[in-house]
């Protein structure tokens, strides 16, 4: 039998792995990013409305068109700059689909593209199915910063595209001001194109900023900039996102997108138009967010975990060494089973398996969750 398998190599996701193995132990899952608390009431409310107003039709193919306008609105106010909702924005079947989407507009085989490990397990899956070529560069430990100067020579002819993903899954890190400016000198006079990955946009911690290509004029021109509702708004499975690019990326976006999705799920488009207009609804999910961050911490002092910063995102991640030896993906293994905690290794964010001996916590969960959770890990302290 001919091997028409695009992904060869590629196993199962590291996610779908142990939320089945939490599932299959009754464990608490830290793992996966998703929360176990309600979503925004009134958010709910209007997808409902939206419903039953007989909003049940195809929306256009690049998105609501008030939806697009909400949009446009947020990211003038929070970023400054001026989008054309009709050409700039279009609205996807969530995060993930946009960024694929985005690497399928501009690749070619043979062509290269920059990614910082741990890395989102998407991106690689992503180039290599577009036959282009992954180059991998390891950020920091254990700060999780890039290496500027690993970048610049990484750069060459063949050199496509950068991935960069702030805040950071799985590390929680962010770029601040002065990464953003020097990866706009870095590329300046190039030809290479910017994927940036901020699904978690509004999740930034401790009063710091998130700092999205959409601020930099330089940066926008060449940029792919992808987003997630799901994410933000603590209702994962509604699988909505958003790409925002110059007028003429978007329009090589959308000739892949319609032939793909085509179209999004119109209620809940008709739901955010209306939730976006009020901004207070997205500044005030940081704080939500970090109240929960800090409760775990907390929780897990005298646990042996020695935590490292996490600035954004729905995580934090952790070293272990004083508590055990094993290869993270083992501890894992051994915590979903025998303790009922089910965390990710951060190893699995590495293509070849890399181990500082990191776990990652997921503490978009209920309070009591986290505080059962802690209990529980809490067991293998020294």
């Amino acid at each position: 039998m001919i091997n028409t398998s695009k992904l060869p190599n590629t196993p199962t996701s590291i996610f779908t792995v142990m939320s089945a193995l939490a599932t299959e132990h009754g464990a608490i899952n830290l793992g996966q990013g998703f929360p176990d608390f309600p979503m925004d009431e009134e958010l709910a409310v209007l997808a409902a409305k939206a419903i039953t107003d007989g909003h049940n039709q195809y929306a256009p193919m690049a998105g609501l068109p008030a939806l697009r306008e909400s949009i446009a609105a947020k990211i003038h106010h929070l970023y400054g700059r001026s989008v054309s909702a009709a050409d700039e924005i279009t609205i996807t079947p969530g995060g993930s689909y946009a960024i694929y989407t985005a690497f399928t507009t501009i690749l070619q085989p043979g062509d290269e593209v920059i990614l910082f490990e741990p890395a989102y397990d998407s991106y690689i899956p992503n180039i290599l199915v577009n036959k282009a070529v992954p180059v991998k560069l390891k950020l920091e430990f254990p700060e999780y910063k890039i290496d500027w100067n690993k970048l610049r020579e990484a750069i060459n002819d063949r050199t496509k595209a950068i991935i960069i993903n702030t805040p950071n899954n799985p590390t929680g890190s962010i770029l601040s001001d002065e990464d953003m400016q020097t990866l706009q000198s870095i590329l300046s006079g190039t030809k290479i194109f910017l994927i940036s990955d901020e699904v978690y946009e509004h999740l930034t911690f401790d009063g710091k900023a998130h700092h999205s290509v959409l601020k930099y004029p330089d940066l926008f021109q060449r940029s792919f900039v992808c987003f997630s509702f799901g994410k933000v708004y603590n209702c994962t499975g509604w699988k909505l996102g958003y790409c925002v690019a110059p007028k003429a990326l978007s329009a090589e976006f959308r000739k892949i997108h319609q032939f793909d999705a085509f179209s999004c799920f119109t209620p809940t488009q008709v739901a955010l138009a209306e939730h976006l207009k009020k901004p207070e609804r997205y500044l005030s999910l940081a704080p939500f967010l970090q109240k929960k961050r800090d409760l775990f911490l907390e929780n897990m002092q005298g646990s042996g975990f020695d935590f490292l910063p996490s600035s954004g995102s729905y995580f934090v991640c952790a070293t272990y060494k004083r508590i055990s030896n094993m290869a993270a993906y083992d501890l894992s293994v051994h915590l979903t089973k025998t303790i009922g905690v089910a965390t990710i290794p951060v190893s699995s964010f590495y293509i070849h398996g890399h181990d500082d001996k990191v776990l990652r916590f997921c503490f978009a969960k209920k309070e009591d969750t986290l505080m059962e959770a802690a209990s529980r890990l809490k067991k293998l302290a020294l």
